[in-house]
């Protein structure tokens, strides 16, 4: 073999590649792929003169991480403002807002907040008022960025008086007497007030996604997929491109909205060819509903509020017409489905779809389905891409929540079923959904096997029968992530030299450990961006 450009030694090296005669104690890389696989002796034949050689000694080398489900320039501007994600009660989110710094005649922006700091009352911009008064434009976005709360001055601003049509699933929640109550669901409906919001500076949002990619890194990622590639996302990465390498590699898929029409599939279509060294457009991103705890997914039967009845398009069949156009040209779908209903017509819909990409069509969320649908994903080779913080961090285990609550028991039970998916040999890719919950993937794959929140050893796990071994949570960000994107991502020469390294070892170590393990390093087309 030539001569490596970088080794790395360490006590356990993962290859998820299946047994090997003897354990794996160095690696090699040259031109960005791993070169050789052998122990720390192989290593002395492997080296040059310049070869970077690193001894980790006690640490864990894995594939490395990929974030399933990311929005990084959509989520740059969703996380402006007061951070309300550790809010709990209506008298937390006014104390919060009491404290935040508000310019006279400017915005008060804020994101993350959970409605069930509401504890099942109706969502309305009452406490808003009672912290600041009536006068105050209030901007707040709910955790899963699909809802908001806003104040009467802000409604006032946008002109909203009272109901509103939209072609979406979007609307304007009013009161009994047609008044807004200040609680706007779905973008159509957010965006009669979110246009008003400042713009940020280019350079403020460039430094910012900078060190999203930086933070992101810090924690083991080493790729993500993002759910988004609208706006400035292009000027964006090109320009941190002409700066130097990217610390996190990505696969785009622009959204394709109701009414999106020839022209703008024609445009998603083009897009496809846009890439650049660490990032590529690579599939179309839609929605076939909106979320529970809004009360815009798509159920089979409504839920406590009458609500969740709906497909996110106003005509379904226009959404299965889009997919197939877009498929029929080598473009990857990628379909957000909450609701039961929802699942099963993207399921249906992908079903007639044309397979003329090696990367296969996902399912995005899949918070309740009947045992019915389980199998469809291993039969139709559908991506099942899940979140387990949306599971251990906004849903509780005896059903108090606002979303379990909604769904009422039968569907709760149904819920997040991750290991049912992949005991039916389903591929299951695991993310965050960041800026929905935290990015980290340590707590995120701890998560996923403890169906709680890492750390917080007295909760309750919702649904543990659901949880994922320590094998299958790192395959759902390595091996599984990978084939989700088409290519393998074991440890083996030949494939890409993307490496996560922890100085805890992610199959032993107890979960609540392991999420606080140190990262010693990543590495990135052969070539390390941490440690």
């Amino acid at each position: 073999m030539s001569t490596a450009d970088l080794i790395l030694l360490a006590d356990r090296i993962h290859t998820l590649a299946g047994p090997r005669s003897r354990p794996v104690t160095a690696v090699a890389m040259a031109g960005g792929v791993i070169t050789a696989l052998g122990d720390r002796r192989d290593a002395r034949d492997w080296r040059g003169a310049r070869t970077d050689v690193r001894d980790l000694g006690p640490a864990t080398i894995t594939p490395g991480l990929v974030d399933g489900h990311f929005h990084p320039v959509l989520g740059i501007g969703l996380t402006r403002g007061v951070d309300l994600s550790s809010v709990r009660t209506v008298e937390g989110l006014q104390a919060a807002l009491r404290a935040a710094a508000v310019v006279p005649g400017g915005w008060l922006e804020g994101w993350g907040l959970d409605p069930n700091a509401f504890e099942g009352a109706p969502i309305s911009h009452a406490p808003l008022v009672a912290a600041l008064g009536p006068d105050v434009p209030v901007f707040l976005l709910l955790f899963d960025a699909h809802s908001a709360l806003v104040s009467p001055r802000a409604l006032e601003l946008a002109g909203v008086a009272g109901p509103r049509a939209f072609v979406s699933g979007a609307s304007v929640v009013c009161d009994a007497d047609g008044r807004p109550t200040g609680h706007l669901l779905e973008p159509e409906a957010l965006d009669l007030v979110r246009r008003l919001l400042p713009d940020d500076a280019p350079a403020d949002r460039r430094a910012r996604l900078t060190r999203l990619l930086r933070d992101m890194a810090a924690t083991g990622l080493t790729g993500a997929n993002a759910m988004d590639f609208e706006d400035d996302s292009l000027a964006l990465f090109r320009s941190l491109e002409d700066d130097g390498d990217l610390p996190v590699r990505w696969r785009f898929a622009p959204f394709v909205m109701p009414g999106a029409g020839r022209d703008g599939l024609e445009a998603v279509i083009a897009q496809q060819r846009l890439a650049g060294r660490r990032w590529r457009v690579d599939g179309a991103k839609f929605m076939i509903d909106g979320t529970i705890d809004g009360g815009t997914a798509w159920l089979d039967e409504p839920d406590s509020h009458g609500e969740s009845t709906g497909c996110f398009w106003p005509d379904p069949a226009e959404y299965a017409a889009a997919a197939r156009t877009l498929a029929g040209h080598g473009v990857p779908i990628v379909t957000h489905a909450i609701g039961d209903a929802g699942i099963r017509y993207v399921l249906d819909t992908y079903a007639g779809l044309p397979r003329t990409s090696g990367v296969p069509h996902r399912i995005e969320h899949l918070e309740t389905m009947p045992s019915e649908l389980i199998g469809r994903f291993a039969a139709l080779d559908v991506t099942a891409s899940m979140q387990p913080t949306h599971c251990t961090h906004y849903t509780r285990a005896d059903h108090t929540d606002n979303w379990s609550s909604r769904l009422g028991k039968k569907r709760a039970d149904r819920a997040f079923r991750a290991r049912d998916l992949r005991d039916d040999g389903a591929r299951l890719a695991l993310g965050s959904d960041w800026p929905i919950a935290p990015f980290d993937p340590r707590g995120i794959i701890a998560a996923a096997r403890l169906r709680r929140p890492a750390g917080e050893p007295d909760v309750e796990p919702v649904l543990p029968e659901q949880a994922l071994t320590a094998r299958m949570a790192l395959e759902g960000y390595t091996t599984e992530a990978a084939a989700a994107a088409g290519r393998a991502g074991h440890l083996v020469p030949g494939q890409r030299a993307d490496l996560s390294v922890f100085a805890l070892n992610p199959l032993t170590a107890g979960p609540d450990e392991f999420a606080e393990s140190p990262v010693v390093l990543t590495v990135v087309d052969g070539q390390i961006c941490l440690g």
